[in-house]
């Protein structure tokens, strides 16, 4: 079976329960659109268990963009040679911004790591992809963190940005893709600001699948599966 999940937020014990409840193994895929990072309670340790994982297929989100960047900034030793010019103050802003945006929790875990492990970490989040196209059976589903700024049905995903793909958020009463049975899957927009009854349970209209069902921020983990359009939930445990 192939699963999609979107935006654990360092939700890791819910992770581990919706694993158990989809009876995840090795024969299945899963798919996480993005945003494992920040927030939640246990980031570092939630992405780690997800490196270990070869069937595991990890796409980049905007908090995993933000770690990244500024973590790999952190990462490098501070020599005479470079203390006055490493960090440079947009930097310094960046670094002030993703600590009131849920970063604090995860470079404060980040740093218990040893330097092997912080580097393996960092490789394991470069190599995100931006977004994956999966057919299964007569159906095609595009998946990406947020959504396609400037969508053109025409245009192929790779000419897109990264920021197109990892900040816009979908226009959820737009069809993106006039197919019918292809549809556009993202996680990014907690799917009770999309929902008419503001429920946090997944949105499926207009040919789109919305996945965050805010479980950093007291919810649900939702996970979707591709092959029969099934969905799985656990209620959040601690949020945000």
């Amino acid at each position: 079976m192939i699963y999609v999940i979107s935006d654990i937020h360092g939700c890791y014990k819910e992770f581990t329960e919706l694993l158990q409840k989809i009876h995840f193994s090795k024969e299945d895929e899963l798919y996480l659109l993005g945003d494992m990072m920040d927030r939640g309670a246990e980031p570092i340790k939630l992405v780690w268990d997800c490196m270990m994982r070869s069937n595991v297929y990890p796409i980049l989100g905007n908090h995993d963009y933000i770690a990244l960047k500024i973590l790999k900034k952190l990462n490098v030793e501070i020599t005479e040679e470079n203390f006055e010019s490493h960090l440079s103050p947009d930097d310094l802003t960046d670094f002030m911004y993703w600590m009131k945006d849920g970063g604090r929790v995860t470079v404060s875990q980040f740093r218990r790591l040893d330097q092997e492990s912080r580097t393996a970490l960092l490789e394991y989040l470069e190599e995100c992809t931006l977004y994956e196209k999966v057919s299964v059976a007569d159906h095609t589903y595009i998946l990406v963190h947020a959504g396609i700024k400037n969508f053109d049905e025409k245009k192929q995903m790779d000419s897109y940005h990264f920021s197109d793909l990892i900040f816009e958020r979908a226009d959820y009463e737009k069809r993106y893709f006039q197919d019918p049975k292809t549809f556009l899957v993202t996680g990014h927009t907690p799917t009770f600001l999309i929902r008419p009854d503001g429920k946090n349970l997944i949105y499926e209209e207009n040919g789109h699948i919305a996945l965050d069902c805010g479980c950093v921020y007291g919810g649900k983990l939702a996970a979707y599966c591709l092959d029969n359009q099934k969905a799985y939930y656990v209620d959040a445990i601690t949020h945000a």
